[in-house]
Order: C-alpha cells, then sequence, then structure tokens
C-alpha cells in the first residue's frame, strides 16, 4: 500500500514538473495561456424579436416551472417560430434549388476568419441603400483582397434600430411586405462575393436583400454558389479594426431552409 501511495506521488509530481517547465518556455518564447475574447453577436430570442411580416414570431410556452410533486425544482417549456426571424442563418436552399439545407452544411463554412466591412456613411440617410461592389473594392484597396473561404460581416449601422420595429423594418404591420425600407447587398455585391468564393456574409438588417426587393436576386445569387447567409446581427460596432474568427452554429434542422442562430467573434488578441 506505502509503494503505490509512493508511486502515485511521485507521477503526480513528475506530471506538475512537466507543466511547469513547459509554463516556463512558453513565458520565455513571449508565449501564454491567455483566454480567448468572444463578442455575442446574436440577439436574444422572446416576444420581441422581429420576424419577417408574414412569419410567425416567437413563442416560449410554458410546460412547467417550479416544484413537482417529488419535491425538486423543474423548468421546461415549448418553442414555436418561423425559420426566419431574429439573427439567423439563410441556408442556401432557402433561394436555390438542390443546394445545401440547414444540415448539409460544412462545419469549415460556419466557423472561419472573418472581416468586416463598415458602409454606415453609405446607409446613414438612404434606407434603401443597396451595398456595391465598390464598397468591396475600396475595402480591399485599404486593407488587400477579400480571403477565400472567409466570412464577411457587413455593418450598415441598422442594428441601432432594432428596438424600433417601424424604423428597423420599415413597417410595423403584421403582413405588410410593400412598406419594408431597410440596407441590403446588391446584386453586383452578391456577384463579387461569388466571385471571392467566400464562405458567408452576415449583416445588421432584417435581409441579404435590401427591403424593396421582390426577386431576391442576392438570396438567388449567393445560393447557387452554396454561400451561407446571416441575418439581424449585431454588435458589429465592437468588431470595428479587430481582427476575428466567426463561429457560427444554427439549431441542426434536417431539410432546414434556415434556422436560428448563435454567432459569436473570437477576437486575436
Amino acid at each position: 500500500m506505502q509503494d503505490n501511495a509512493m508511486n502515485n506521488w511521485n507521477n503526480k509530481l513528475r506530471q506538475q514538473l512537466k507543466y511547469i517547465f513547459f509554463t516556463f518556455f512558453l513565458l520565455q518564447n513571449g508565449l501564454s495561456f491567455a483566454e480567448p475574447l468572444f463578442l455575442d453577436l446574436t440577439r436574444p430570442f422572446d416576444e420581441k424579436t422581429i420576424y419577417w411580416p408574414t412569419s410567425e414570431s416567437f413563442q416560449l410556452e410554458e410546460v412547467h416551472k417550479g416544484l413537482t410533486d417529488k419535491g425538486f425544482w423543474y423548468e421546461s417549456n415549448n418553442i414555436r417560430a418561423s425559420e426566419h426571424g431574429g439573427t439567423h442563418l439563410d441556408a442556401p436552399a432557402h433561394f436555390a434549388k438542390g443546394k445545401w439545407h440547414v444540415d448539409d452544411i460544412p462545419l469549415d463554412r460556419l466557423i472561419a476568419p472573418g472581416i468586416l466591412i463598415d458602409v454606415r456613411k453609405q446607409a446613414l440617410d438612404n434606407p434603401d441603400y443597396k451595398i456595391t461592389q465598390e464598397d468591396f473594392i475600396k475595402w480591399e484597396e485599404k486593407n488587400g483582397k477579400i480571403p477565400e473561404n472567409c466570412i464577411v460581416l457587413i455593418q450598415t449601422g441598422w442594428e441601432d434600430h432594432w428596438y424600433n420595429k417601424k424604423k428597423y423594418l420599415g413597417t410595423d404591420k403584421l403582413g405588410d411586405t410593400k412598406n419594408l425600407h431597410f440596407p441590403g447587398i446588391g446584386k453586383s455585391a452578391a456577384q463579387y462575393l461569388v466571385k471571392r468564393k467566400i464562405a458567408a456574409v452576415g449583416l445588421d438588417t432584417p435581409s441579404l436583400d435590401y427591403g424593396k426587393s421582390i426577386t431576391f436576386p442576392t438570396h438567388q445569387i449567393l445560393g447557387k454558389a452554396n454561400i451561407l447567409g446571416f441575418e439581424n446581427i449585431f454588435n458589429l460596432k465592437n468588431l470595428l479594426e479587430k481582427k476575428f474568427r466567426v463561429i457560427a452554429l444554427p439549431m441542426k434542422i434536417a431539410g432546414g431552409s434556415g434556422a436560428p442562430l448563435r454567432i459569436i467573434a473570437e477576437l486575436e488578441k
């Protein structure tokens, strides 16, 4: 028994010494065990979450909340909502027949290096602003070519209107799709992103296409190229001038054309 106890103690000591020496090596070489920094880009889902005017909004139905007859605490709810509302993913199949549904999407399209493109000045006084390829070219002139397989996030400033549904959508009337006004990605810009072979694009508005669109060309162009869309993201102002990786994990709905999305940015220190 004493021999076993001594052997266990010696093994633990060896492990601790290895850890100490390894830590010393890292510090000597300018490395560390620093924790990553994360920024949440996701809106909460509740009764105020904004959905497309013709879509079913989020509902949380309480099943049980409280002590059971056996004396322990128990909470459970049912949820109900459209695929497309709040912070969510548009799968390519949403507007492109035969392309990826939610459960088909490879993880390397959901977890990838990110870039932020700021078009707030262009959209400030124009709720119908369509992002152009020139916006991307200007970014490239300053930062270099948009990398392949990256996730492009676009800041229009529209996230600031989230708590004013009429301002955010252009209408606050259920079923009204004729008075939608918000910025989106123009056709030329969508084609440019396809040319750059990106993994996904996201923005702080209700749709990849601008509000007045009827045929949704941007959705069609990106979908046919199996490029993912992220809509109603926020916190983009906190990504300015930062390097980051995007982690965007949707509810894995089999055959889904979209899904609620938890999207975060992992910031580079």
